[in-house]
């Protein structure tokens, strides 16, 4: 069982982020079938554009990881692994009534409850570290990949739960807090 201490971090600090947890199963220290559940926020307003977007939504993870340490049974692990990962949800997208520069007509648009979802894959490279007992630390880096989407008929999302900004980066991070039971 872990928690991902970087996503909620980031959520505290900015106006994106999300929770997670994970249930990993250790098969005699080598595999390890692993279910990632998270829930992704997104709360923004671009002060140049006027934009705001809001989303919020829960996020699936199912994939394996694979010990490479060459003593599979110590205390601490290096691993590389693989996971799919999809999310359903809705977005909300506003822009206030400005008048256009050029035509002098208001500019404003608002689409409310938006339905997408996003099915994506990832490689992942981790350490997590035994501090003592049943307690490690741990974190990985992953690289995302997009396999399919429907993002209704209003185009990209900017922020996808559990996958980050669209556009900003195919590789993400967690920090995890890791109990072995």
């Amino acid at each position: 069982m872990s928690f991902d201490i970087f996503g909620a971090a980031q959520k505290a600090l900015s106006s994106y982020g999300q929770y997670e947890g994970a249930l990993r199963v250790n098969l005699r220290d080598k595999w390890f079938p692993i279910v990632e559940i998270g829930y992704g926020i997104a709360d923004t307003h671009d002060e140049v554009t006027e934009i705001s977007y809001k989303t919020q939504a829960p996020y699936f993870r199912a994939g394996i990881d694979f010990n490479v340490l060459k003593n599979k049974h110590a205390a601490n692990r290096v691993f590389v692994g693989a996971r799919y990962a999809f999310t359903s949800y809705k977005i909300d997208v506003e822009r206030r009534d400005l008048p256009d520069p050029i035509w002098k007509w208001d500019s404003g648009f608002s689409v409310t409850g938006a339905a997408c979802n996003y099915h994506w894959m990832e490689l992942v490279f981790g350490i997590d570290a035994k501090v003592f007992g049943p307690l490690h630390l741990g974190w990985s880096v992953r690289y995302k990949r997009r396999l399919f989407h429907n993002e209704d008929e209003i185009g990209r999302s900017w922020y996808v739960p559990g996958f980050g900004i669209y556009n900003d980066s195919r590789l993400g991070g967690t920090f995890n807090v890791i109990i072995d039971i």
